[in-house]
């Protein structure tokens, strides 16, 4: 494969324009571009070279009854993640988390305190923003928690790939917390811990939940020069 002249720029202008996408337009991905999203995230590195991601994707009628199934989980069933979630959020990590909210709420005209409003914008994960596919990644129970970073870092490649051939995506923390209801449709064996979802396809552009983009720390707050 040829290389781009200038691939330190390629990547930043993948980082810089990709972004969470909360709308989607219903047109399916093709196959053959969904593959390729797949062979692109493959080369994701991991510990020992373990791989030890799976990954299971709807498309068609199988989109839609997940998605009318999963609705009715969160609104019936336990919140039960296999890997725990945040105890807290506090500090920057608190601060971090309400800006993007707020940018969110205001996009979408969502006034500050109305919980009614807000909880409704939240079921909209559960309906995966109206995209057209999702992808469950699991990781297996052995490996622990390093099987979950490596999954983390193929999550990131799916995106930057999917973003390089104009597909929207969204990763999702959100349905891991319906892990009983994933581990049943999916049929997954008791051994593949659930990680996160990937909700993806086209993005609609003219919704204003796509209009907004967070911000990101200074490198002075976060890197730490020893000499």
């Amino acid at each position: 494969m040829p290389q781009s002249p200038n691939p330190s720029a390629d990547l930043r202008s993948l980082l810089d324009t990709r972004n969470s996408c909360r709308a989607f337009l219903p047109d399916p991905v093709p196959r053959s571009t969904i593959e390729q999203i797949l062979e692109t995230a493959q080369r994701t590195p991991s510990w020992c070279n373990t791989q030890p991601w799976q990954v299971a994707i709807t498309e068609g009628e199988g989109t839609e009854r997940f998605r009318k199934g999963l609705g009715e989980a969160v609104r019936t069933s336990p919140h039960e993640p296999d890997f725990p979630f945040p105890t807290e959020y506090r500090g920057a990590y608190q601060e971090r988390r309400k800006e993007c909210a707020m940018q969110l709420y205001a996009s979408v005209g969502i006034a500050p305190g109305d919980r009614q409003a807000s909880a409704q914008q939240t079921m909209k994960n559960f309906d995966l923003f109206g995209a057209p596919h999702v992808a469950i990644i699991t990781t297996d129970a052995a490996l622990g928690v390093y099987g979950a970073v490596d999954c983390g870092l193929y999550v990131n490649t799916f995106l930057l790939a999917a973003q390089s051939l104009g597909v929207a995506a969204i990763p999702q923390a959100a349905l891991a917390g319906s892990a009983a209801y994933l581990r049943s449709f999916f049929d997954l064996p008791e051994d593949r811990k659930v990680v996160c979802a990937i909700s993806f396809g086209y993005a609609d552009e003219s919704h204003p939940a796509n209009g907004f983009r967070t911000t990101r720390a200074d490198i002075g707050t976060v890197a730490t020069w020893v000499s």
